[in-house]
């Protein structure tokens, strides 16, 4: 599942989604649109006395994601039993764990969720929620437990930009758990050396270019590493093509079509090409198979002047204790920035800045016998306090507003990406396809690096997304 599992836990952004489970889902969606739907009358079970619950998650003391397993077991199912007995009622609530590969874990959720079984409150990649929906696996949380999930006060702690990471088709299907920005990382003695300032913040696309010209006269360093290619991976789409569109006004996914050879789409290749064609970037590292480890450690030693990447960068990279590419003066040594719009209003929402975030959710099975009180446990289990004892002593960016003003008040960069990242960021489409399209736009973006025009890259790459969505009919060009 996507860092927290992806970035609450520290894995780096890889492809989500499994193209034999996405046909599988699809697949099934007009069977399970008349079985798996469910009504809209009163949920079940709302005066119960005497109550069953189950928690599934991909996580197991001792093995994958230990902290959240040993969490569920040893802090939240107690604590809930107890706070269910102080209100008259007996309540069992058992844990399901798992530790197995996430796309094993997927294709058991799905199979779980057809045959109307499994946990009642499940854990998720927030990328699969579109694609479970889709399929008729998940409804919205107010169409399982009525209207009072839409009132639990926890929503007003959670941006709506990173309520975003549970949310289809404008409702809400899940609550996040944790999740990450992105931002500009720079290098601060080479900047000094460069003659650039100590406290830098781009305001416009041309301003980073304008930098990276500077940096460029230092000999052995490269100015800029942008993602591109597929040897990088997601991390191309996450970190580099899909802030860059949404810095030109676009989404590769938005109002039921997928974004093509647009206006935002040409400009985000563009800023590609000046880059390398400008000889700001290195085109060969973004053809290694270890390209994205190898950028991380000639930051480090101090060769590369700006980076784009996640929070992960910071706290698990260049940490310098136990990081990957340790860097003992991180703290003095490493500036961080927001991601500017091309030109200042012109990003998402007439944003300035812009970001790009991921994260696990947790949802309720639809199928859920007591489904109010698997709303009840959902929610307790994204309080302050239990938020707070997951977490434990390592502080991490959580979905909670209140919960990072406290334990992120040591960390500024961290602190910077909940408080300026998160209230501006923006979510991949939760789409089954969208790996695929993911994976066209980085073919796009190396095509850019290997020296061909934007346009000619932009109208190639939009060839490809409608062969991929189902034709031209869905595709804004």
């Amino acid at each position: 599942m996507s860092e927290r599992r992806g970035p609450w836990w520290g894995r780096r952004t890889g492809p989500t989604g499994s193209r034999a489970v996405c046909a599988f889902a699809v697949a099934a969606a007009v069977v399970l649109a008349a079985t798996a739907c469910g009504d809209s009358s009163e949920p079940a079970g709302r005066d119960a006395k005497d109550i069953t619950l189950t928690i599934t998650d991909n996580a197991i003391a001792g093995g994958k994601n230990s902290r959240s397993a040993e969490w569920i077991q040893n802090w939240v199912i107690p604590r809930f039993v107890e706070a269910q007995k102080a209100k008259g009622v007996t309540a069992k609530v058992t844990f399901v764990p798992s530790g197995v590969d996430d796309e094993q874990y997927k294709t058991k959720l799905a199979l779980d969720l057809r045959a109307r079984s499994g946990g009642d409150v499940i854990s998720i990649d927030g990328i699969w929620v579109g694609e479970f929906a889709q399929a008729g696996y998940l409804n919205p949380l107010s169409e399982v437990a009525g209207a009072e999930t839409d009132s639990w006060d926890g929503w007003a702690q959670i941006p709506e930009a990173v309520q975003g990471l549970g949310r289809f088709e404008e409702k809400r299907y899940a609550i996040p758990i944790g999740t990450d920005g992105r931002v500009l990382y720079y290098n601060r003695k080479l900047f000094a050396q460069a003659g650039l300032p100590a406290d830098w913040q781009p305001r416009s696309w041309q301003e980073i270019l304008d930098a990276g010209a500077k940096l460029k006269a230092l000999p052995g360093v490269t100015p800029i590493q942008l993602n591109a290619g597929t040897a990088m991976g997601e991390a191309t789409s996450m970190q580099g093509a899909l802030p860059l569109l949404a810095g030109a006004g676009g989404e590769v996914y938005t109002a039921g079509k997928w974004t093509g050879a647009t206006q935002p789409t040409r400009d985000m290749l563009d800023f590609y090409a000046k880059v390398y064609a400008g000889g700001l970037g290195d085109p060969l590292l973004q053809q290694e198979a270890k390209g994205r480890d190898k950028s991380f450690q000639r930051f480090a030693e101090g060769k590369i002047g700006i980076l784009a990447e996640g929070d992960y960068f910071w706290r698990s990279v260049v940490e310098p204790k136990a990081g990957i590419a340790k860097m003992a003066d991180r703290d003095s040594a490493v500036g961080y920035a927001l991601i500017p719009a091309k030109n200042p209003g012109a990003g998402i929402r007439g944003q300035d800045f812009v970001s790009m975030s991921g994260g696990s959710v947790r949802t309720l099975n639809p199928h859920s016998k007591y489904p109010i009180q698997a709303f009840e446990l959902l929610s307790f289990m994204h309080s302050a306090e239990a938020v707070k004892a997951e977490l434990g002593d390592v502080p991490r960016i959580t979905a909670r507003t209140d919960v990072n003003d406290e334990v992120l008040a040591g960390d500024p960069m961290l602190k910077f990406v909940a408080g300026k990242v998160l209230p501006i960021t923006a979510a991949r489409p939760p789409l089954a396809v969208y790996p695929q399209v993911s994976v066209a736009i980085q073919e796009a973006t190396a095509a850019v690096v290997g020296g061909k025009a934007p346009d000619a890259a932009a109208a190639d790459y939009q060839k490809k997304l409608a062969g991929l969505v189902g034709g031209a009919d869905n595709v804004t060009s």
